[in-house]
């Protein structure tokens, strides 16, 4: 069975090794010419090169962000290409009687097939992740954005979970319709619809956040760690309130937008609320209110603990249509 799935995909299998080599030759040039202009920026500047930095980083954004982009379709484009077809071709065709009765028992058709062609799709899925993980390290050591939506998905070991999760999904979406084309289009809107509902949906509840009460102060007077602290009133007069927006060196801020409070508890209003006033004389408005704001967050140590639980969610998720495929085969498929 494995010579014959072999056989059957070896095309595909040394095309995606082929590409896998000309991205790997791009992100190694890429990536030492990325370290090579910090090097020089570094070299350039006594200390104060945060202005450098910052340029250098708006520079290779557009080439980052691509190459996000394109690495989060990858366990999608497979799941179409390579699990949805895997089954429902041999359905369309009939060519699975043919091997039923050569003595192979449905169950190991299945499973061979699966863990052969969709162990390469992980394997190649997770290699780009690690890829992409050391080529981005310079840029995101400066953004410490590595917690950002689009960005988190395609670093570390969470491509392996979403290769899984996007091949198994196809193969049940084939062994279900018995149909390509309906199969692909399936899969796609299975994938697509998780990679949108987990960041916003589970991710934030994956690990209780922490919570720590800030004292709301302009540019000068932020806390340590507090790397900014945006203000944004809402209403005017006695009924104004205002939002205040955490920045933090390489955490996740989880609350958002959050009501600055009195040294009572109770949300600022009227005359304490300082985010209209002018930039030299907001910092003294805010320090004689006393606001403070109390905000949620996860530290940056828990970054790799986040990669380690959202693979084992995606493991998991993949066991669910892996099963049901398998349970149809047996007692549905004829």
């Amino acid at each position: 069975m494995i010579w014959l799935t072999w056989r059957q995909f070896r095309v595909p299998l040394l095309v995606t090794l082929a590409l896998l080599g000309v991205v790997a030759a791009f992100l190694l040039i890429t990536g030492i010419g990325m370290r090579d202009g910090l090097d020089e920026i570094r070299a350039g500047c006594a200390g104060g090169c945060g202005d450098s930095l910052n340029e250098f980083v708006r520079q290779q954004q557009t080439m980052v962000s691509a190459v996000g982009a394109a690495l989060i379709a990858v366990p999608g484009l497979l799941g179409m290409a390579w699990g949805a077809p895997l089954v429902a071709r041999e359905l369309e065709s009939g060519t699975h009687r043919m091997i039923w009765n050569q003595g192979v028992t449905r169950t190991r058709w299945l499973m061979v097939r699966m863990l052969t062609v969709g162990g390469f799709a992980v394997l190649t899925t997770g290699l780009l992740g690690l890829m992409v993980t050391w080529w981005a390290r310079p840029i995101d050591a400066i953004t410490q954005e590595r917690f950002t939506p689009l960005v988190f998905e395609v670093r570390g070991v969470v491509p392996f979970g979403y290769a899984a999760f996007a091949f198994a999904v196809g193969v049940c979406a084939g062994l279900l319709v018995r149909r390509t084309l309906p199969a692909m289009a399936v899969t796609l809107a299975v994938v697509a619809a998780a990679q949108i509902l987990v960041p916003l949906a589970v991710r934030p509840h994956l690990m209780p956040p922490e919570t720590r009460t800030l004292r709301v102060a302009g540019p000068a007077g932020l806390e340590k760690g507090i790397t900014g602290m945006g203000l944004q009133s809402r209403g005017s007069g006695d009924n104004a309130r205002m939002d205040v927006i955490v920045e933090m060196a390489g955490a996740w801020v989880t609350s958002g937008r959050s009501p600055a409070l009195t040294p009572d508890g109770v949300p600022a209003t009227g005359a304490e609320v300082c985010a209209d006033s002018g930039p030299a004389s907001q910092g003294k408005c805010l320090e004689q209110a006393g606001l403070r704001v109390e905000v949620e967050y996860q530290p940056g140590d828990r970054y790799w603990t986040f990669q380690l639980l959202e693979a084992a969610l995606y493991l998991a998720l993949a066991g669910l249509p892996a099963w049901a495929g398998v349970w149809w085969l047996r007692r549905r498929l004829s």
